[in-house]
């Protein structure tokens, strides 16, 4: 309840400061890495998996490895837990999340408010996201979804085990992320800061993004591996992570959790799309 008021004060900052109900245009912002770009910044563990893979509407889903990391933080909040998790499959996640134009070129609509082909999406709620999913898999032949928690932060920390994918130190995170300190309190076309180690772009800050599971507590057994955690069976919020373009540097850390309804169309939501790695992709 306490994160879901917190999240509901910023958005009304947001949209007091933004003008929420116009429509504008966003200045222009260059086009994020190609796939080509993205393959000279992966690791040799990916590479064996294969090159990004560029979907229909441009998409860029750069291989996962499989492997195991300490999921949470030992210095936090008591719902970041941390635990061992093992991710025993590869799989796949776009390097940005979706922006305005791939949302449109799929569901005939951009609900955004703030307009830019590249620029993040606002106002989607989870079972948009959802939406979205099916309506490009179906397109496609191929199953999208969204990553579950595990998978983004594992995919987030990209073998570090420090608060941020880069490092403990929040002093360098204008040059990985937009938050409160850097954004003007706008938002920000995708991949714009620099990536983490393995290709991915603003899983710090920029804009929340929806996970598939319910929100619940982690295990306070913290010696037992979990493989492949999906969240509890049931519940009412779903989770949200990364942080925004208006939170603080200790909302945006790789293990800084969030909650919501998931019917609520949030301003400052958006989501990044994850697909089974298959050998013919």
């Amino acid at each position: 309840m306490i994160k879901r008021l917190l999240g509901l004060m910023l958005l009304v900052m947001v949209l007091v400061g933004c003008g929420k109900g116009d429509s504008k245009p966003v200045a222009s912002a260059p086009p994020p890495p190609d796939a080509s770009g993205i393959k000279e910044l992966m690791t040799p563990d990916q590479l064996t998996l294969g090159d990004p893979v560029v979907n229909s509407v441009g998409m860029v889903l750069v291989p996962i490895p499989a492997g195991e990391f300490q999921m949470g933080t030992l210095e936090s909040e008591k719902d970041e837990t941390q635990h061992l998790v093992k991710i025993t499959k590869p799989f796949y996640l776009c390097a940005y999340e979706v922006t305005q134009e791939q949302y449109e070129t799929v569901m005939g609509n951009n609900p955004s408010n703030y307009k830019g082909a590249n620029q993040r999406l606002e106002n989607v709620s989870w079972y948009d996201a959802k939406d979205f999913c099916r309506k490009i898999s179906e397109q496609e032949g191929v199953e999208y979804r969204l990553p579950t928690e595990a998978e983004w932060e594992y995919a987030c920390r990209a073998g570090t085990t420090t608060a941020y994918s880069f490092d403990d130190d929040d002093s360098q995170l204008d040059k990985y992320a937009w938050y409160d300190g850097n954004s003007g309190n706008e938002t920000h076309a995708v991949g714009q800061k620099e990536p983490n180690a393995w290709g991915l772009y603003d899983m710090h800050g920029n804009v929340f993004e929806w996970c598939q599971d319910f929100y619940g507590p982690y295990s306070n057994e913290t010696q037992k591996v979990v493989c492949d955690p999906e969240g509890p069976a049931s519940g009412e919020d779903r989770v949200l992570r990364g942080g925004a373009f208006v939170s603080l540097p200790v909302l945006v850390r790789s293990a800084s959790r969030d909650i919501y309804l998931p019917g609520y169309r949030y301003g400052y939501g958006d989501f990044r799309l994850a697909r089974t790695y298959n050998l013919s992709p």
